[in-house]
């Protein structure tokens, strides 16, 4: 029997793995040491574990374990990328491309940085939420100094054509930044096979814990990223700080996982995946936003008509875990910016749900949320019309 509410917010956080925890529980209670202490067994076991999760993670974007940073999260990591390359004074360009539909820990980074003097493109999308090419190399110039595009979207599920991207930097002698927070441990990952100069992902989005996230930085430019935090030169003076040892450990253990699980699990929740899509897309006034080909494989983001977003989401709380989009937007009420982006009205933004599903889903929860949710937006379908015969009367 499934557990209620059902859990369908994978994009959000997931729950750590058990074996990701039983890795973690020693460093709190016996490892206790701190990784940079260099005196005594209790620093050298806590600096070995430190670095032993450091191969694993490493080895899960197919990159070597001495050009990872570890940091606090996925938004820090994206400020020291963006803001460390910049502070670093060695670009005498002032111009970064990106997208209208990145995450906003991207988008509020690069406000901050036009406040500073630099110039920002923001590229549109297509429909389907993809960006054009053509349009990414014509938009490059003498004063570009790189490119800010993520690997998959955290809202639509959609895959960009990083490897392509990654050409398309070299050739003109750019930086390459990819937030794939959402795509790594879900698809395979290759950072020095897609071209990547600077790539960003998050531990609990990849059934590891909150709290710590990692950046990849190609060596060859590792002397152009500046530190945005100072003190006792950890991490190489990149990051100070004392290291999260159970929190790294634990993305380690995570990072293991996903790459034993990752492509038996993948065809897993397609399948839960299409389930789930086909029985909502059989009631009239739904449809799917985005591109349904290039996706991520546990991810959908479905708008139905003649409902309200907010009042569809709460009145689903008790039964079912799902989201209108990002949760790291702070201002829940607006229309998400990657729908709006893609030309769809603020209305139908409004009336979408991201569903996203995990390791933990089983079918029953899936078909038990589809049930529900089909229910409901019939509820919600009649109370609407409704209040509109009498708001009309």
């Amino acid at each position: 029997m499934h557990q209620k509410p059902v859990y369908l917010d994978y994009n959000a956080t997931t729950p750590c793995d058990p074996g990701v925890v039983d890795v973690m529980i020693p460093c709190f209670t016996q490892g206790f040491g701190n990784a940079a202490s260099r005196d005594h067994s209790y620093g050298w076991e806590a600096s070995e574990t430190v670095e032993h999760a450091r191969e694993e993670v490493a080895r899960l974007i197919g990159a070597r374990s001495k050009d990872m940073i570890f940091t606090s999260g996925a938004t820090e990591a994206i400020n020291l990328a963006l803001k460390g390359v910049m502070a670093s004074g060695n670009f005498s360009g002032n111009h970064i491309i990106t997208s209208q539909t990145e995450h906003e820990a991207v988008l509020d980074t690069c406000r901050y940085l036009e406040k500073k003097g630099y110039r920002v493109t923001y590229m549109g999308v297509d429909a389907g939420g993809n960006i054009d090419l053509e349009e990414l190399e014509e938009n490059i110039g003498p004063e570009t100094i790189g490119i800010a595009l993520m690997y998959a979207n955290n809202e639509t599920g959609l895959v960009h054509p990083v490897k392509q991207i990654g050409e398309i930097a070299k050739k003109h002698q750019l930086l390459f930044l990819c937030d794939a927070s959402q795509a790594v441990g879900k698809i395979p990952v290759n950072a020095v096979g897609d071209g990547v100069d600077l790539l960003v992902f998050s531990s609990h989005k990849m059934y590891g814990p909150k709290g710590v996230g990692a950046l990849y930085v190609n060596k060859s430019i590792k002397p152009e990223v500046a530190p945005l935090i100072h003190g006792g030169k950890h991490e190489n003076g990149y990051r100070s700080g004392t290291l999260n040892v159970p929190g790294i450990a634990g993305f380690g253990k995570a990072a293991s996982v996903c790459r034993e699980k990752m492509e038996n699990e993948a065809k897993r929740l397609e399948y839960l995946r299409n389930t789930m899509e086909n029985e909502l897309l059989a009631m009239p006034g739904t449809s799917v936003n985005g591109n349904r080909k290039n996706r991520l494989p546990h991810v959908t983001n479905i708008s139905f008509e003649g409902v309200e977003g907010e009042s569809l989401v709460l009145s689903l709380a008790k039964d079912i875990a799902v989201s209108r989009g990002s949760a790291c937007s702070g201002n829940v009420h607006a229309p998400s910016h990657v729908l709006r982006a893609m030309g769809i009205s603020d209305e139908d933004a409004r009336n979408s749900l991201r569903i996203s599903l995990g390791r933990f889903t089983t079918e029953e929860e899936v078909r038990f949320a589809a049930q529900v949710i089909g229910d409901t937006v019939t509820t919600q379908r009649k109370k609407h019309i409704i209040n509109t015969l009498s708001s009309s009367s």
